[in-house]
């Protein structure tokens, strides 16, 4: 299957075309935000203050990127696990956010907020940091340089790769991969 090619920002029209295990490649840019990002973020968001970025049409990357070495724009790029945002998803997406890439299976109640909000969740391969960093080719903190690694940083990426885990009409490639190869026990 020939992957799906994505540019930020994305529109319902965008997410409503993918399905859970599509294969896509971003180009363009994305935004990385960790636990702590997220809980400044929502915080800023029921005070009623304005964000440091504009989340509409936006993908987030769940990353903590390592220093860049002499001549790179950054350093290994790995996803962390999703779930530690699980608590601030659905709020991210009730302000636009489209995508978000991790590693991990979300909870039911960000499933239904990627419904409802029409977003999709992706997964980056976990344990392929040195790779997917070279598909970065400009990196610089716009918000929260005092969290270092969780700094938001904005990614200009090319040919970023990610798989469709959770897509807007409810189906979880997840949950598919275990009914598809689970195997009855043998009598």
């Amino acid at each position: 299957m020939e992957a799906k090619r994505l540019t930020a920002p994305i529109s319902d029209e965008d997410i409503l075309q993918l399905k859970a295990g599509d294969t896509v490649l971003i180009s363009g840019i994305i935004y990385t935000a960790r636990d702590a990002a997220h809980q400044r973020l929502v915080e800023l968001m029921e005070k009623g203050e304005e964000l440091p970025i504009d989340l509409v049409g936006q993908i987030i990357y769940y990353v903590g990127p390592a220093p860049a070495p002499p001549g790179k724009p950054i350093g290994s790029a790995g996803p962390t696990t999703s779930g530690r945002m699980d608590a601030y998803t659905p709020q991210m997406l009730a302000r636009g956010m489209k995508i978000c890439i991790g590693k991990g299976s979300r909870s039911e109640e960000v499933k239904k907020a990627l419904q409802e909000y029409k977003a999709v969740y992706l997964a980056a391969v976990g344990g392929a940091a040195a790779l997917l960093a070279k598909t970065v080719a400009k990196s610089e903190v716009v918000a929260y340089p005092e969290l270092g690694a969780e700094a938001i940083y904005r990614l200009e990426v090319v040919d970023f790769p990610a798989t469709v885990i959770n897509d807007a009409h409810g189906n979880d490639l997840y949950e598919e991969g275990v009914k598809a190869y689970r195997r009855e026990p043998a009598c």
